[in-house]
């Protein structure tokens, strides 16, 4: 899978792009501040449809544009090579009501839905802000999956979608539930809709809980070998997936938090069996209901999970070192590529921003080592003695300055 060319108009300090990529590892070097990442976001964002630093989408249009245009837009445009076939994608982000924006999303210039072109262009990057996959939030390990899971199984992401839409729709009853709580209502058409949501929203939920569990265990697993080769050869790294309940066991009856590593270690593994999960997932939705109709929001379910990262039985989130926390996301990043490999049979374009920075000789060795196991890989650096001398005679060499990229020589790297 190669994407050969790349089209930016008013994307970020981009105000018009357009470059031709080669296969092979290619070598992005500039200042702080000049577009090296966001040249890996807009590639990142046509493969995903959603941006990985903005928290508004208008944000990603040029700020000049903002300013100076009636109907400031941005344009993304790729076109990728893959499986002896070439394709074409474009994402338009126009003005939408009250300051936001609004994706049109075309491929070989047919309208679609964001659900028909993520996937089209496989993409795994790694960014330095990548250590909070393991020190952060659980809502960015969430995100993390989804973005993976997405690219590579069209149903996890029509379950993903349908599973949220139902989700906004049983919060709002519950919030009305809430708000009527003291009131005299007829308790059996409330129970009627609450049923209806709970029967919705564990048929979808089911699939994502299933499909993340069939991936962690098998990024564990690809995980651990990356970690070998990145890290100290004994240590042993395993990936937990943490769901908000466990189908399998004893009820919880604290929804609060997924569950935890000392909870999650001792049980079986989930069974894969979508039934049963939905089953379960009913079941928790009953017990957990009075909790859920004083608090109003919906508390069990796959948008409370969490997973879990140990090296050696050691908890990476709150007890690691740095260095075995960015080894660890870094490892984490890698087995992703080996999983959508096996998945697809096809290697991802690798996006690595600046990753060298913070690694010593032996990790860059592994590192490379692995771009050299797929067709692209886009590396961005502020300095080209981060990279071998040999490495920069086989790259393909580019310089970002404000905005505008250009070739460059070997000679002057």
């Amino acid at each position: 899978m190669v994407l050969t060319q790349l089209s930016l108009i008013n994307f970020r300090n981009y105000t018009r792009l357009t470059l031709n990529l080669p296969p092979g590892p290619i070598l992005l070097r500039s200042d702080n501040a000049q577009g090296k990442t966001n040249l890996l976001e807009a590639i990142y964002f046509l493969a995903t449809t959603r941006s990985t630093f903005a928290r508004a989408e208008r944000q990603l249009v040029n700020w000049l544009a903002m300013e100076r245009d009636p109907l400031p837009f941005a344009r993304l445009e790729g076109h990728v090579r893959r499986n002896r076939s070439t394709f074409q994608i474009d994402i338009t982000l126009l003005p939408g009501q009250q300051g936001t924006v609004r994706k049109e999303m075309r491929l070989n210039a047919v309208k679609k839905r964001a659900l028909d072109v993520v996937g089209q262009l496989n993409a795994v990057i790694f960014l330095p802000e990548d250590i909070e996959l393991v020190t952060g939030s659980p809502s960015a390990r969430r995100r993390y999956m989804d973005a993976t899971l997405c690219q590579i199984d069209t149903g996890y992401c029509r379950a993903l979608a349908q599973y949220n839409k139902v989700l906004t729709q049983r919060n709002a009853l519950l919030k009305q539930l809430a708000e009527q709580s003291g009131a005299a209502v007829p308790r059996s058409r409330d129970d009627d809709q609450l049923l209806f949501w709970d029967e919705q929203l564990a048929q979808h939920g089911a699939l994502l809980i299933v499909r993340r569990q069939e991936a962690i265990a098998e990024l564990g697993q690809l995980g651990r070998n990356r970690y070998r080769l990145l890290g100290d050869q004994k240590e042993v790294f395993h990936l937990h997936y943490a769901p908000s309940f466990d189908p399998q066991h004893r009820p919880l009856l604290d929804y609060q938090h997924p569950l935890s590593l000392e909870e999650l270690l001792p049980s079986a593994q989930m069974p894969p069996s979508v039934p049963e999960v939905i089953e379960a997932f009913k079941r928790h939705l009953h017990q957990a209901r009075r909790e859920e109709i004083a608090r109003g929001v919906t508390i069990v379910g796959p948008h409370r999970d969490d997973v879990h990262f140990t090296v050696d039985g050691v908890d990476m989130t709150f007890y690691g070192s740095r260095g075995q926390q960015r080894t660890t996301a870094l490892a984490l990043k890698l087995a992703e590529v080996d999983l959508m490999v096996r998945t697809t049979g096809e290697s991802p374009v690798l996006l690595l921003d600046d990753v060298m920075s913070e690694l010593d000789a032996r990790r860059r060795a592994r590192v490379m080592g692995m771009v050299d196991g797929v067709e692209q890989a886009i590396l961005t650096t502020t300095d080209w003695t981060d990279f071998s001398d040999e490495f920069r005679a086989q790259a393909h060499l580019l310089q970002a300055t404000a905005g505008q990229i250009q070739e460059v020589g070997t000679q002057h790297a």
